[in-house]
């Protein structure tokens, strides 16, 4: 693949550490190639890393949950002005408020947008209402864009379903990719069979199945009291579904779980895990799930768009039915009763699933090439 010629590139997401989380690989990549890169983000406790990267990070203003058209208006007016200070030759989006608003503004502004769906968001799990008008805002913003990126094929189906967008500007990539150097295999803790310990990486929010999570803890510790049931991620995030820390604590008081906050570096947590689960409702593809994968451990998620996609039922780890305590309990009995010879070799098939189909490379291949046709222009 040719290196594209040199640009100014902007990146906007909703927050900073989605960034550093989940595309410093691309990141890293892109300013290597020579590339200007400046974000525009909410700042957060990540500015500071991406600035060490060589950023250049510029504060964005936004409100991150809820519709309200005034908002959504001054937003949009605040991304038209920034990229005209910043002058940039494409942005890269993430997320849908930036995907949907920026990409209006950087059409105003004749600045060729490359958005990426990382997952649909509460917009379409509401009711039809909302997410009808979440339908016409990405048909409006997404009509001149040259391509937009997809993390599983349910949801690009369903944009080129709806008429969102073109068939010819659709692309998938696999996820956002995997270091998997950095994500390297663990092996399994040792734990008694019995009494293995589960984790759970995500945002404290209904979406994500985290109540499905506490129910499936309950009835299996209720037959196999040594399990262990491990919830890692921040609270009070800025969404409608986010779940009170006084819910949290109690489920913790009740030994249910074990609430571990939020951490800089999710690989010992993983290491120290034997099975990784994630319930949610809905996923663009699931990074907690990858990054288990390429750690060799097996897991445990929901039957939906994004989710099913990071492993192979029987194979990599188990599904179970969404908004499902009892399935997801079933599937954790499942778990409990491989041998460990069997859990090690589900970790394994699943680290040669990643090294295969997701590593970051495929991602940053895939900028490259769409980078390189901008500046072909």
């Amino acid at each position: 693949m040719t290196v594209p010629a040199p640009l100014h590139l902007m990146i906007t997401v909703n927050a900073a550490w989605n960034l550093v989380n989940f595309r410093r690989g691309l990141i890293a990549a892109l300013l290597a190639d020579g590339h200007r890169v400046t974000v525009l983000a909410p700042p957060d406790e990540a500015t500071a890393t991406l600035s060490a990267m060589g950023c250049r990070v510029v504060p964005l203003r936004m409100d991150r949950k809820g519709l309200s058209p005034l908002r959504d208006a001054g937003l949009m007016l605040r991304f038209w002005r920034h990229m005209g200070r910043e002058r940039p030759n494409a942005v890269l989006s993430y997320t849908i408020k930036n995907n949907i608003f920026g990409a209006l503004a950087a059409r105003l502004r004749g600045i060729p947008f490359v958005p990426n769906v990382t997952g649909l968001g509460t917009a379409f799990l509401s009711g039809r209402a909302l997410q009808r008008l979440v339908e016409t805002l990405y048909r409006t913003a997404f009509a001149g864009v040259p391509v937009v990126f997809f993390q599983n094929g349910d949801d690009q189906a369903l944009f080129l379903d709806r008429n969102l967008l073109r068939s010819e500007q659709a692309r998938l990539l696999p996820g956002s990719g995997i270091d998997t150097g950095r994500f390297a295999p663990a092996p399994l803790p040792g734990t008694a069979p019995e009494a293995p310990v589960f984790l759970m990486i995500a945002r404290v929010l209904r979406d994500k199945g985290v109540e499905e999570y506490v129910q499936a803890a309950r009835r299996i510790r209720a037959d196999w009291p040594g399990a262990r049931f491990r919830l890692l991620g921040p609270l009070g995030a800025e969404n409608r579904t986010a779940i009170p820390r006084e819910t949290v604590e109690a489920w913790q008081a009740e030994g249910a779980i074990d609430y571990l906050g939020a951490v800089p570096d999710v690989r010992p947590v993983i290491a120290a895990a034997d099975c990784i689960v994630l319930p949610s409702y809905r996923e663009g593809m699931p990074r907690t799930l990858l990054e288990a994968a390429a750690m060799a451990r097996p897991v445990i998620a929901t039957d939906v768009p994004g989710c099913r996609d990071a492993l192979v039922d029987g194979e990599t780890g188990f599904l179970c039915a969404v908004r499902d305590g009892d399935s997801l309990a079933r599937a954790c009995a499942r778990f409990i009763a491989l041998t460990p010879q069997e859990r090690a070799a589900m970790g394994t098939a699943g680290r040669t699933r990643i090294e295969r189909d997701f590593d970051e490379r495929h991602v940053i291949a895939a900028y490259r090439e769409v980078l390189a046709r901008i500046a072909g222009r």
